[in-house]
């Protein structure tokens, strides 16, 4: 028999247009008194499960993050009760039995003895602000939807700009496809707008601009700049709005910008997907798994299986990989030691990926803390460490057929010394 760790709760079945509630409580004489009721999803409706449950004193709700369908109901009720939002996939009810009725009441009993484990909801703030990263990194991924499409029509009009430069939206580039859509410039003309080092290749930039360039490739391409500089319009001004957000909260930003192979574009990700209170997450090895950046667990009959990472929050994931990647670019640093340790042996993916792990603990301590970033000190390595690297490159060298005799070799450095 399972504990009631509660007296009430309900449970919500959350669909687009309908809820199913279930309400139970437990009554002094271990009885489970049990009301179920239908709402639409409309405000005037959802304002009459909030009377309903406010007549019943119930002050636990639960219902699964089905889509966006929750966010009315948490909205209504946010200030009523305590709201738990459980994952679809960690309260499936019996195959075979399942209907909006039972679902609804399965979340109550479940949740009346304890088995449900609340999904993170961050401050309304926090949420406003991931809106406008989440929002943000659309834009910029229609934007260069647009500018790979501008790249087929050039392939298409016999233009091979992206074959000489290798950035084709650099200052110079743009102004040739500017001038290639205005007309009434010669390839001479266009291959004239390079600058710096490009200049280099002016002869090279003629041959790539000469081609059947049609009405219709200017027509598309015309579209399709005006496009793009909409898309850079939009993202000025929601990276503005960003700004404003995070003056609320200057200290976690601070010591986030200490960090150096972070910008403020992937600080205000951080922020909006880790929060800045973590009041959700114990731990930092909680934040990892929420991230989906762990190993899993998957072990039967005493053999561990596939330890191949969860899912976790898809933003922050590819977020931090990103970053992870620049943090191994930076020389002489822990970061960049560890990957190629662990690349080595591993490969660069998952190299990476532990990167990341890594990554996620250490900004969880900066913003749980409110420290700023500190290079580790580099460790001295132990004999046994050395006596491996040893073991690895006299290996590699066997492989290529030589033989070393690592004795051979120090006696005679100590008798040339």
């Amino acid at each position: 028999m399972f504990q009631f760790i509660r007296k009430c709760c309900c449970g919500l079945d959350v669909h687009k247009r309908v809820i199913w509630a279930c309400l139970l409580i437990v009554q002094d004489n271990g009885v489970i008194a049990k009301t179920k009721r239908r709402f639409s999803t409309m405000t005037k409706d959802l304002l009459k499960l909030r009377d309903w449950l406010e007549d019943n004193n119930c002050t636990d709700v639960v219902m699964e993050s089905t889509g966006v369908y929750w966010k009315p109901i948490y909205n209504i009720l946010e200030d009523l009760a305590a709201i738990t939002l459980a994952n679809a996939r960690q309260v499936k009810g019996l195959p075979g039995r399942k209907t909006d009725v039972t679902d609804s009441e399965w979340l109550a009993q479940m949740h009346l003895c304890g088995l449900v484990r609340a999904s993170y909801i961050p401050s309304r703030p926090i949420r406003d602000l991931r809106d406008l990263t989440r929002y943000r990194r659309s834009l910029v991924s229609d934007a260069n939807a647009e500018k790979n499409r501008i790249e087929k029509f050039l392939e298409d009009a016999n233009i091979k700009l992206s074959a000489v430069v290798s950035d084709i939206w650099g200052v110079s580039s743009r102004e040739m496809l500017e001038a290639l859509i205005s007309g009434g410039y010669t390839p001479e003309d266009m291959a004239k707008f390079a600058r710096g080092r490009m200049r280099n290749k002016i002869a090279e930039l003629k041959d790539a601009l000469t081609g059947k360039f049609t009405d219709h490739h200017r027509f598309m391409l015309t579209q399709c700049m005006q496009h793009i500089q909409d898309l850079e319009k939009r993202i000025e001004v929601v990276e503005e709005r960003i700004r404003e957000r995070l003056k609320d909260y200057p200290e976690v930003y601070e010591c986030l910008m200490s960090v150096p192979f972070l910008g403020e574009t992937s600080v205000a990700g951080i922020m909006a997907e880790m929060g800045v209170e973590l009041s959700g997450f114990p731990s930092a090895a909680q934040m990892a798994s929420w991230a989906g950046l762990c190993p899993g667990n998957n072990e039967s009959a005493g053999k561990r299986k596939s330890g191949k990472k969860r899912h976790g929050n898809k933003y922050l994931e590819s977020l931090l990989t990103e970053v992870s990647w620049a943090a191994v670019r930076c020389k002489d640093t822990y970061l960049q030691t560890k990957f190629k340790r662990l690349a080595y042996r591993r490969g660069a993916k998952k190299a990476i990926i532990a990167i990341a792990h890594t990554n996620v603990k250490m900004l969880y301590h900066i913003i749980k803390e409110r420290v700023c970033y500190l290079e580790p000190e580099p460790q001295p390595l132990t004999e046994q460490q050395k006596q491996k690297i040893l073991n690895k490159h006299l290996k590699a060298l066997e492989r290529l057929g030589y033989k070393i005799d690592v004795n051979t070799l120090a006696s005679t450095a100590l008798e040339t010394a």
